[in-house]
């Protein structure tokens, strides 16, 4: 689902179950229920909490935020389902540290601004909550050893909650991949490729964005995202595609990032648009933005492989994540949702449908919960990465995307403005794993719960 539509469709609240997945089928009430904190009931937040909120294993214990507005939306959302309202913890920005040392609260949710994710995420963890974080989960270096640090101090569980590893066709591909039909991978190709200039400028005249306003005049994203343009130059988003093609290559498992270099683009994109929508004279038509159009990273594996991932939010064009998989018997390509492997494809040299592979190699859990995953969001990925988190819960293990994925791939963001910093060079990527990604065995999407 497009960023836009999935905004203007959450700012219309509903309660109708027809836009909302099933119920799960082999859960009955009667089973342990894993309660539930959520900090950050905002857009993003309230679609967790209404996804979670038609599991009947699931129990909303809590929710927390400084908007007084989305605390009023997300109780009603919860009187609507019939459930208990939850306790609210509103009372200034740290009043999330009460939350969390609940102890009637199994898991935690984070979706806020990405500047808390890491202190939020600390305080939870130090709790011994398990915590799921929103993307990116870091915004600096010292942020990703901080997870790691805090996860190896405590054995509390953190997991990164990128869904479009869930993704249906790329859930296919990683099958390919892992029963070697495109051969020994070499190269893959990802990105965030996304306008997001009326997201970033959004004064909440209209469902979504088509003002000029962003900071204490802005509304939702607004607030706190376009800020980021502002100071920083380098891929601040990157786990969308790089999370999935980095389970591809086994990263963290069996293989490492091992160094990156960045470039970016003129910044012209943002001060277009305000003046085109603002005019020349408008106030924010003198803010400097720092991140380019266009930054585009590479990455070196341990095992020789290359990742190009690109950063594109600030002009016009198409939604895209610019997947491309490749390898010694041929490629993927999202774009053209084409496929050519050498000795399959009918034609030399020649594209094929992606389609008939896409029905072939589906992914066991696509096959066994496509049903329950309809009509969720982001076109049912919501529904598998929340049922990640919670089925680890249930289970007491290590979630499908740990601590050590939420750090390496959130990673690629500060790194990525230090090389682009420093004229593109080279910029050694740590290994937050301290060596263990060389006996680490591969979990994501493995079995029926992840």
């Amino acid at each position: 689902m497009k960023r836009r539509n999935f905004i203007s469709k959450s700012l219309l609240y509903t309660s109708s179950a027809a836009l909302f997945p099933t119920i799960l089928k082999g859960i009955t009430p009667e089973q342990t229920k894993v309660r539930l904190g959520f900090i950050g009931v905002g857009l993003r937040g309230r679609n967790h909490l209404e996804m979670a909120m038609f599991r009947p294993d699931v129990e909303i214990v809590a929710i927390c935020d400084v908007d007084p507005q989305a605390i009023q939306i997300s109780q009603k959302m919860i009187r609507d389902k019939g459930r208990k309202e939850a306790v609210v913890y509103q009372k200034g920005d740290h009043d999330f540290e009460n939350l969390v040392k609940r102890n009637d609260i199994d898991g935690v949710i984070i979706a806020t601004p990405w500047e808390w994710h890491v202190p939020m995420a600390l305080a939870s963890m130090k709790e011994g909550k398990y915590t799921g974080v929103e993307v990116s989960a870091t915004v600096t270096l010292k942020e990703s050893w901080d997870l790691v640090n805090m996860y190896e101090k405590t054995g509390s569980h953190c997991m990164i909650l990128e869904n479009v590893c869930y993704r249906r066709d790329v859930l296919a591909v990683l099958n390919m991949v892992r029963q070697g039909m495109f051969g020994s991978l070499t190269h893959v190709q990802c990105g965030y490729q996304h306008d997001l200039r009326e997201v970033k400028f959004n004064d909440g005249v209209k469902p979504y964005g088509g003002g000029v306003e962003f900071g204490a005049k802005g509304f939702s994203e607004a607030k706190w995202r376009t800020q980021h343009s502002v100071d920083r130059n380098g891929d601040i988003y990157p786990t969308h595609g790089l999370g999935p093609v980095a389970e591809m290559l086994n990263i963290n498992r069996g293989n490492q990032f091992l160094h990156l270099t960045s470039m970016a683009s003129p910044a012209l994109g943002l001060h277009k648009y305000v003046v085109d929508k603002g005019g020349k004279d408008h106030p924010n038509a003198k803010t400097k933005f720092k991140l380019g159009d266009v930054v585009t990273t590479l990455i070196k594996c341990a095992n020789g492989e290359t990742i190009m991932i690109s950063h594109d939010t600030n002009s016009p064009r198409p939604y895209s994540l610019g997947f491309r998989v490749q390898g010694t018997n041929g490629l993927w390509m999202d774009d053209n949702k084409s496929i050519y492997l050498e000795g399959v494809s009918p034609k030399a040299h020649s594209w094929e449908p992606f389609k008939p592979y896409q029905e072939k190699y589906d992914h066991p859990l696509w096959k066994a919960h496509a049903q329950d995953a309809e009509n969720a969001g982001h076109g049912g990925i919501d529904y598998f990465v929340l049922r990640a988190f919670i089925e680890s819960i249930k289970n007491k293990v290590a979630p499908p995307i740990d601590v050590y994925d939420a750090a390496a791939w959130s990673a690629i963001s500060p790194l990525s403005e230090e090389s682009i910093a420093k004229g593109s060079a080279p910029v050694k990527i740590p290994d937050f794993t301290r060596g263990k990604w060389k006996t680490n065995q591969p979990i994501f999407a493995l079995n029926d719960n992840y």
